[in-house]
């Protein structure tokens, strides 16, 4: 029988009969609304708290980010065991829980159709495939499938037309190292900063710079050269759905040319997909305003959507590195545009500094400035900060046009002449050769990390017929940047090394404590890559290699990402910086997975010239 306030049930049998007890309802009712609440705000707390602790997958603090970590759960877990057990096997890692950044962030870190229906993103990255890499976008259909023997297949494009065609093989195990390296640092940009310019590893955060996705789009040619279906495909539909250039951010004009515009167009060039042509021409024309200078030397500094442009705060100044290293990008955009703007804009900087007085046989001062066009502080010749890459660029532009402009290999002869008259020096006890700077024209000898560019550049050099004996100095300059790495505690390079010269010295290199710093810079492996593409001698894939391992132990974070340090000279303590560059997957890798290769047409020199980003660009052989 039912009543209003309580059940009564009667049941025959042994049962003695009580009085009825109020139901639980019942007392709720009779409670006041306060005790009410309050009872509901403890339930609620308990409950987020229970929630909380069960979640939470890892209690321990951030400083101790890569300490060794349990198992992940099997649904997390990643390829990377080998037949010889080491190579390529990643530490065993506990995965975190995504909990910082803005909650939009926070809920376009996995995009995809999941994404689209509200679904929880899957935060697990795809199995690596090796076989199949049929594209969706711009490639869309194989010629036929690779064997497992290693031999090359041509993957050639659908319905849209490919500039080039891309030669994929069956990855060696040192290859696949990179890969997974690659991979584990795209997990951490893509769980804690998906669509930011730069990854924070430590704290799981991020870092804008200009606000446009710096870290994807620099790695697009990487994944597309790796066979990363995939992150590749996602990558994409970000540039096609959130790229936008027109926003009023002031950018620097090097850093957007080299690394976003350069990595557009050779993203193009790799896969024949024109949504990176007309993103690349787009940002090429809001570029254009940092020309507009008395001296046509740019600025340094432009706003994309407001047109304007400017230099730094501190000076009207321009690094001459900066002017002179964006000429491959502009060149090769009026190349596919037939807009000539972007040409005569590069070009102009190009004849400017050629005729310009005020070079000590072939070498250029630090600065220039952009109201007069003269070359400033010329005390300081170096081949490091702020003038490596027009050294560089010399080179590179005259193999760009089919060496057809000897104006530029003119320049380029005369600059390596003034290396060798004023800048090499010898240590001591080894006898290592290093290229100093000539201040006030004295050698000191301080070599920056960004010189070990040179030793791949007078390599790439002599394999386009220049003089024999650059090779001989590359060889010797290679072995000194690998020595840069060795003889430092935790096998990784510091910023800026000193060669001791003294007669009595008893180590070849020595580091002040500003310079201690690693940012996994890639100019190393760069040359190594030239050095080994050139002579086939196996010794530059061993110090490839050996580098990758230190890169590994001391820089990796095993919730993702790899991050920079500040003691190279500390095993224990390499003091992470908890910031990973965009270059590390942009260049560095990159180039540990071409030395790698055993297909040395992978992505050959003889066809592309590399911008200092390390973005392929074809060479022009046609006039």
């Amino acid at each position: 029988m039912y009543e209003r306030d309580s059940i009564l049930v009667s049941v025959p049998g042994t049962f003695t009969s009580k009085p009825n007890k109020p139901s639980c309802w019942r007392r709720w009712k009779q409670l006041s609304r306060l005790q009410r609440s309050l009872i509901m705000i403890l339930l609620f707390i308990g409950a987020t708290a229970f929630a909380a602790y069960f979640l939470q997958v890892d209690s321990r603090s951030v400083p101790n980010a890569w300490a060794p970590q349990e198992k992940p759960p099997s649904h997390l877990e990643r390829s990377g065991q080998h037949a010889d057990g080491d190579v390529g096997a990643e530490p065993q890692v506990r995965f975190r829980p995504i909990k910082r950044g803005p909650p939009a962030h926070r809920s376009k870190v996995a995009l995809g159709d999941n994404q689209m229906k509200g679904e929880k993103p899957n935060l697990a990255l795809p199995e690596l495939r090796e076989i199949d890499i049929r594209w969706r976008g711009s490639l869309i259909g194989i010629s036929k499938a690779p064997n497992l023997q290693g031999e090359e297949v041509a993957v050639k494009g659908g319905d849209k037309p490919a500039v080039g065609t891309l030669k994929a093989k069956v990855k060696n195990q040192r290859q696949q190292a990179v890969v997974e390296a690659f991979r584990h640092a795209w997990l951490g940009y893509r769980r804690f900063a998906w669509g930011r310019d730069e990854l924070r590893p430590v704290s799981q955060g991020y870092k804008e710079w200009f606000g446009l996705g710096l870290t994807l789009l620099d790695a697009l040619d990487t994944m597309w050269i790796m066979g990363l279906q995939e992150e590749f495909e996602e990558a994409r539909k970000w540039v096609a759905s959130e790229l936008n250039f027109n926003k009023n951010v002031d950018v620097n004009l090097f850093e957007c040319t080299i690394r976003i515009l350069g990595g557009l167009l050779s993203t193009f060039h790799l896969t024949g997909d024109k949504l990176f042509l007309d993103k690349a021409t787009d940002l090429g024309v809001r570029l254009l305003p940092a020309f507009g200078t008395p001296s046509h030397i740019p600025y340094s500094d432009v706003n994309l959507g407001k047109g304007t442009a400017h230099g730094p705060k501190w000076t009207s100044d321009s690094t001459v590195a900066e002017v002179t290293s964006i000429q491959l990008e502009f060149r090769e955009l009026s190349w596919l545009t037939g807009d000539e703007r972007f040409r005569e804009a590069a070009e102009a900087v190009t004849r400017h500094v050629r005729d310009l007085a005020g070079k000590t046989d072939g070498l250029v001062p630090m600065f220039i400035s952009t109201q007069t066009g003269h070359f400033t502080h010329s005390n300081t010749l170096t081949l490091g900060a702020r003038a490596d890459s027009y050294y560089e660029y010399l080179l590179k532009q005259w193999l760009q046009g089919g060496k057809r402009e000897q104006l530029l290999l003119d320049s380029y002869l005369e600059a390596i002449s003034g290396v060798q008259k004023h800048l090499l020096g010898k240590s001591q006890p080894n006898q290592l050769t290093f290229v100093g700077e000539l201040v006030n024209g004295e050698l000191r000898p301080k070599m920056d990390h960004l010189v070990c560019f040179l030793p791949g550049t007078l390599a790439l050099g002599t394999r386009h017929g220049l003089d024999p004996s650059h090779l001989q100095l590359a060889e010797k300059l290679a072995n000194t940047c690998y020595q840069m790495y060795r003889q430092t505690e935790t096998g990784l390079s510091a910023e800026i090394s000193y060669f001791n010269t003294q007669s009595d010295a008893k180590q070849d290199i020595s580091i002040k404590p500003a310079d201690k710093h690693n940012l996994l810079r890639p100019e190393t492996v760069e040359s190594l890559f030239y050095l080994y593409w050139i002579t086939g001698n196996h010794k530059y894939q061993d110090w490839g290699w050996d580098i990758l391992q230190s890169i590994n132990l001391h820089t990796k974070v095993p919730s993702g990402g790899y991050t920079s340090i500040a003691n190279v000279c500390s095993r224990d303590n390499p003091q992470p910086r908890d910031k990973m560059e965009s270059f590390f997957l942009s260049e560095t890798l990159k180039y540990l997975y071409l030395l790698f290769s055993d297909n040395l047409t992978l992505i050959s020199p003889d066809t592309h010239v590399f911008n200092t980003e390390a973005h392929p660009l074809p060479i022009h052989t046609e006039p």
